[in-house]
């Protein structure tokens, strides 16, 4: 019977329009043109590397897309066990109906010749978008994107801030901020002024929110214009910069984004907890870990100084987990933002979204989003979140509460879709 109650809740919030609020895509691009773009996504990559495929092989400079999915599929067979892998055969099944149980060295090249013509369709990303129950997809636009060439109102654009925050003290962002701003860095009140302009012409364009991406030992803090001009005046002048300066000039940079979300009424969204490079010998996109010793203790300045700034956070542990129930059980302006990167498998899923339910007020839970870099990616770990998340609503608040189907339901909907609309909007922009 509980069985039977998840199916049917899995399948009325699978009706449900969706918005995926974090992504990677592409807009010129949105949808893969070979079946290298799905196999070449760096989950499979990082993980038939971590299984014996070299770096060598899998990034030879110029490699045909077709040769490259002859060298990963043979590391498939010791991959079998992983969530990915059932979403790879979960998308060859959809949208090529391949029906094989597996991807092998005797069936691939079919798959590849049908994923290819299919995806030379002009109604390609169409159809992946109506499979996948896609109605809106944000993205995460470097702050010189020029913002043109696509409908924005299908694909949202979002400004993506980690240069400016991280690498500002570089000669060469600095001129691509120039050039986006047609504003020249002499002092922190230019700097001011330029960060003003990127605001201003991505709300034009219908940016729903500032994010970024934090290391495990950021703290966010004010910093005073005049500590600011030294960092930056050396920076501007081309001299070396102490570490003590360069973090001062990333704290400034940090909170005058704050500043203007607040100004300018986008959610910050934080992406908190990501070592680069951490292993050196990786494939691209496998390298970054995360971190145990981080905390949100850091942030404490940030969420106090900005009460009507609302800062969505995704974190990477299910420890850290814990600590992010805290915070969003007790500040306001502070929201459950999806499971990130080595979070978003099942078993990870399961008790960091239970602790959400039971903890967190049902407003401020933002229950998924994909992450992908192309579109078909949104179908296997949509389905995937929303199974885990039909069984809690029938485990917990059905059973276990005496909630009825409909209530049970409407929370799911809330999580999936409502609350997204409630922090970043709806999509037709009201």
């Amino acid at each position: 019977m509980q069985h039977q109650l998840t199916d049917e809740i899995d399948v009325a919030l699978a009706s449900l329009p969706l918005i995926d609020p974090h992504t990677h895509i592409n807009p010129h691009r949105p949808a893969s043109e070979t079946l290298a773009d799905i196999l070449g996504y760096h989950y499979y990559t990082e993980l038939a590397h971590s299984a014996g495929l070299s770096r060598e092989e899998i990034e030879a400079p110029g490699l045909d897309p077709k040769e490259r999915v002859a060298r990963l599929v043979p590391a498939l067979v010791h991959l079998d066990n992983t969530v990915q892998v059932s979403w790879l055969m979960e998308m060859a099944r959809t949208f090529f109906d391949f029906d094989e149980p597996r991807l092998t060295a005797d069936n691939w090249e079919a798959l590849y010749d049908t994923a290819a013509t299919r995806m030379q369709s002009p109604h390609w990303e169409s159809t992946v978008l109506e499979k996948s129950g896609l109605e809106q997809v944000y993205l995460t636009n470097e702050f010189d994107d020029p913002l043109e060439g696509w409908d924005t109102t299908r694909y949202v654009p979002c400004l993506r801030t980690d240069d400016l925050v991280f690498r500002l003290n570089q000669p060469s962002v600095r001129d691509r901020l120039a050039a986006a701003t047609k504003v020249e860095l002499s002092d922190a009140a230019s700097l001011g002024r330029a960060l003003a302009k990127l605001f201003e012409r991505f709300t034009e364009r219908g940016a729903r929110a500032c994010a970024i991406s934090l290391p495990p030992d950021f703290e966010p803090m004010p910093v005073r214009d005049h500590e600011a001009e030294v960092a930056l005046s050396r920076a501007l002048a081309a001299r070396d910069l102490s570490a003590d300066a360069i973090e001062t000039l990333r704290r400034y940079v940090f909170w005058k984004l704050a500043e203007l979300c607040d100004a300018f009424g986008l959610p910050f969204d934080l992406m908190i907890g990501v070592n680069r490079t951490v292993y050196e010998g990786g494939v691209v996109g496998g390298q970054d870990l995360f971190d145990g010793r981080t905390s949100l203790f850091g942030y404490r300045r940030l969420f106090n100084a900005f009460p009507r700034v609302t800062f969505p956070i995704s974190v990477l542990s299910s420890g850290l987990n814990q600590e992010l129930v805290s915070y969003s059980w007790i500040f306001p302006n502070v929201v459950c933002f999806g499971h990130w990167w080595y979070s978003n498998v099942p078993a990870y899923l399961r008790c960091d979204a239970q602790a959400r339910l039971q903890a967190v007020p049902r407003t401020k839970q933002i229950g998924y989003y994909s992450d992908m870099y192309k579109l078909e990616f949104a179908l296997p770990k949509f389905n995937m979140y929303r199974r885990v998340l039909a069984d809690l609503l029938v485990e917990d608040f059905v059973y276990a509460r005496g909630w009825n189907e409909e209530e049970a339901l409407e929370l799911g909907r809330q999580v999936l879709r409502g609350n997204v609309e409630r922090v970043f909007g709806r999509p037709d922009g009201k």
